[in-house]
């Protein structure tokens, strides 16, 4: 897509199935390198990051087959039997910063990796500094030059070590635990990520042999194996999607059921859901989201690592407290240039001031139709909802970056209702 139309102020209601985390099936497709045998991957968003990384694991040698699925995701079939290529250069790598999880497998199957310094959104400069550090605890040696992280495993290949983050990584998490799934002896993550999808990434390993304790903690203990097998697994639910479409059933007083996922995935965004007067309760397939009488409350919010608010719905969640009774804070503390997204909010009419890290959020009576320009995936998708709520047409340029991580956008929007 080159841009997005809206014409606001429709209710949406109706059921909509909710895709695979892209965030956790990309480094599921990463953890084909660590094994010959075929992993079979279920229920992976059809978005152009998969594509992306799939294109990047075919150039690597992987061989790649996808079958698409009846109503949303694919299957995709990796066989990594030989790895011809260790090199991900930077035309495939700077499309998607998560091409870096490729590192870790690489290294430690092949015990030689050239990965170019990733791209991606530019909303934090988000060093991989953690990531080099981690791997050369399991032994590697680190070049950096020209552009391009050169990692190579000892003789003996890559010997279990105790690894503590400075702070929480989720890439940094799954690159060192795939790294370690093929080390020598025990490693444990100190500090690790906790988010859901370093949890389903670490049950895939499990399945194809490794040993693996801790999972879903900030202490994962790894067993190194000698060599791990395929598998099939399916790829758990996007609670990012789960929330973006559950704040435009909010946003637009709509009554809608989220299927294919559960409200446990997305509590931190439920609760202010829940305290802004948005009801959501769970069914039999999934979520009930409504929201037919009244007006939002304004809620503060403070992103965090998980369990906490993800930052990943920071733009959504302002988007809807900019049409909410009152004030509300938004703080945010994982990246620091993710409020790119404000000025083109204001332009439809939404009162926010940004200081520091902070965003104040005053509430107007509504928003209005305005042509906008998206920076980045999340803040794309918080001006699509603001157009859904806005009286009048939106017109949203640049929306290239909904496709990297939004399957079928329009075509669910529409299914709600929406004009689009």
């Amino acid at each position: 897509m080159d841009r997005i139309l809206i014409r606001g102020g429709r209710p949406l209601r109706g059921r909509i199935p909710i895709s695979g985390a892209k965030n956790a099936a990309l480094p599921l497709l990463a953890a084909s390198l660590l094994s010959e045998g075929p992993l079979v991957l279920e229920n992976v968003p059809d978005v152009v990051d998969i594509a992306s990384m799939a294109g990047l694991l075919g150039e690597l040698g992987v061989g790649v087959s996808i079958a698409n699925g009846e109503e949303v995701g694919q299957t995709i079939t990796l066989a990594a039997r030989d790895v011809k290529d260790i090199t991900a250069p930077y035309d495939l790598v700077r499309k998607m910063r998560a091409s870096v999880v490729v590192l870790g497998p690489l290294v430690a199957r092949c015990g030689h990796a050239r990965v170019s310094l990733p791209g991606g959104c530019a909303i934090g400069t988000r060093p991989i500094d953690f990531h080099l550090k981690a791997l050369a605890q399991l032994g590697a040696e680190i070049e950096l030059a020209g552009g391009y992280v050169e990692a190579r495993a000892p003789a003996g290949g890559l010997v279990g070590a105790d690894i503590t983050f400075p702070a929480v990584t989720v890439t940094g998490t799954e690159n060192a635990m795939m790294a370690a799934a093929l080390a020598r002896g025990e490693t444990v993550l100190h500090n690790a990520a906790r988010e859901p999808e370093v949890a389903d990434l670490a049950n895939c390993l499990v399945k194809m042999g490794a040993e693996i304790e801790g999972i879903g903690t900030d202490t994962i203990r790894i067993q190194g194996r000698d060599r791990l097998s395929g598998t099939t697994h399916r790829v758990l639910p996007d609670r990012i999607e789960t929330g973006t479409y559950a704040v435009a059933a909010a946003i637009t007083g709509g009554d809608v059921e989220l299927t294919g996922t559960s409200i446990e995935l997305i509590k931190s965004v439920a609760d202010v859901l829940v305290a802004s007067g948005v009801e959501l309760t769970p069914t039999a397939n999934g979520i009930r989201v409504a929201r037919e009488n009244g007006r939002l409350a304004g809620v503060d919010i403070m992103t965090e690592p998980f369990p906490g608010f993800p930052t990943d719905m920071q733009a959504q969640a302002m988007a809807l407290m900019t049409v909410a009774g009152g004030a509300a804070m938004i703080t945010e503390t994982v990246f620091e240039n993710r409020c790119m997204h404000v000025p083109e909010l204001c332009r439809m009419g939404a009162n926010i001031n940004v200081h520091g890290a902070s965003a104040i959020i005053r509430g107007v009576a509504g928003l209005s139709g305005a042509p906008v320009m998206a920076t980045d995936l999340r803040a794309s998708v918080s001006l699509v909802l603001a157009g859904l709520a806005a009286e009048g047409e939106t017109e949203i340029n640049r929306v290239y970056h909904l496709d990297r991580g939004y399957e079928r956008l329009e075509a669910k929007l529409a299914a709600f209702g929406a004009d689009v």
